[in-house]
């Protein structure tokens, strides 16, 4: 079997093993995006893909070279959160959006950090003090494409899911400032000198250019946009922008000593919500965008699923830190985002289950585990917690934020009928109708 047919037969079967098992999550009254996720363990290397049969799972050298469908699919959903920040909507909860995605960001990094830095004075032959505080970061990520997949999955609505998906998108923003900190610090730590480049301008340089970048692209996009009509070269616009986007955000070099990159995630949030302030047609393109990337969403949670490496479980040591770090994490989530809930005088609904719907992590936070194994050794125990808490989140986090939501009476729990339902039952209005007049 060559190699095209080969990674083609995984993808599909990627995409029919997780549907399959997303048919089964519904009768347990489990999100998709759980089932997805489950889906890509069952198919990865470490179950179907380690017996190397083409078409059969997912090898190791075949999930290296799916990363641009988790590149792409990672800028769909942010160019979707984008959509969250119409000036119309921030005008009602801009301001509790903002101060609660900052405050509970950084009370949940000095939550980890505290008990990390308790358990590096424990056992600091099993972690150091420079992998405490860059795990402190790490734990800042939330992941929005487990949020958003819910929130659409249930078509939830109301209070809490208006301020939800803002805090979302903040979060990352404030999160990956707060690593590019923290990972300084760390490599001073470790160096023994303090490098004030990578420290403080490094992190502001990224997120400076990485909204510029988005809102450049989103000027050009909706210029762009004027030149068709047709819902089908619109939609392929969108696709070319989101695109064109994430592949000049992975473009980094070095200026007189300063590294300068950017976050592909906020390029193409900020395009997303440059857009849906200037154009007059942008709800319907960006529902028709939703569409569209749904089975590019599918195969992101199934690969990122055959991504998780469970063989973490292995080390007691990383088991340890990893439940201290998970415990530590969900209580700054869950303090955090209430307090400054409570401040901005929110709702109580918002007040009691917000810092739930944010425990879910991956993405952003895989790639700080990532960047941070320049580190070293240091860099790889940052990784196996990150992996192990990913895990973990990913499977739990969907179905707690599934909860809050209905909780909070943003999920509706009555009968909802099928697509299959509400097709029948159209086709037989139509052919009364149409007997009525004849």
């Amino acid at each position: 079997m060559s190699q095209t047919a080969a990674i083609l037969l995984s993808l599909s079967t990627a995409l029919l093993v997780g549907l399959l098992l997303s048919r089964l999550a519904k009768l347990v009254s489990l999100p998709a995006v759980t089932a997805y996720l489950i889906a890509g363990v069952l198919i990865g290397p470490f179950c179907l893909g380690a017996f190397g049969v083409g078409g059969l799972g997912i090898t190791a050298e075949q999930i290296e070279g799916l990363g641009i469908i988790s590149d792409v699919a990672l800028g769909f959903i942010a160019f979707s959160m984008g959509n969250e920040f119409r000036i119309s909507q921030l005008k009602k909860i801009g301001k509790q959006a903002t101060v609660i995605g900052i405050f509970q960001a950084l009370f949940t990094t000095l939550t980890v950090d505290v008990f990390l830095i308790l358990l590096h004075l424990m056992i600091p032959d099993k972690l150091s003090l420079a992998a405490a505080i860059v795990l402190g970061a790490v734990a800042t990520a939330t992941a929005p494409a487990a949020t958003l997949m819910v929130v659409r999955q249930y078509k939830a609505k109301g209070a809490l899911t208006d301020i939800l998906l803002p805090v979302v998108a903040l979060d990352d923003a404030v999160g990956l400032i707060v690593f590019a900190v923290s990972f300084g610090v760390a490599k001073s730590i470790n160096s023994g000198a303090i490098d004030v480049l990578s420290v403080v301008l490094e992190p502001i340089i990224e997120v400076i250019l990485s909204l510029l970048l988005g809102f450049i692209m989103g000027l050009l996009f909706t210029f762009c946009e004027r030149f068709f009509h047709s819902r089908s070269k619109r939609m392929a616009m969108s696709v070319t922008f989101v695109m064109m986007t994430v592949a000049i955000s992975s473009i980094s070099f070095d200026v007189g000593g300063v590294h300068i990159a950017f976050s592909s995630l906020l390029s193409c949030m900020m395009l997303g919500t440059v857009f849906c302030n200037i154009c007059d047609f942008s709800e319907e393109l960006m529902d028709r965008a939703d569409r569209w990337t749904a089975p590019i969403l599918i195969l992101f949670f199934v690969i990122s699923g055959a991504e998780l490496e469970l063989s973490v479980f292995a080390d007691l040591a990383v088991v340890l830190i990893g439940i201290v770090y998970i415990l530590s994490r969900s209580l700054g989530k869950y303090f955090g985002a209430g307090i400054s809930a409570r401040l901005t005088k929110c709702e109580p609904n918002i007040v009691k289950y917000l810092g739930i719907t944010l425990l879910p992590q991956a993405g952003v936070a895989l790639g700080m585990a990532i960047k941070a194994i320049e580190l070293g050794p240091d860099g790889a125990i940052v990784r196996n917690i990150t992996l192990f808490a990913v895990l973990i989140y990913e499977i739990v986090g969907p179905s707690l934020t599934r909860m809050s939501l209905i909780k909070s009476g943003d999920i509706k729990t009555e009968h909802k009928t099928s697509a299959r339902e509400e097709a029948k039952r159209t086709l037989g209005e139509k052919k009364q109708r149409h007997h009525r007049h004849s």
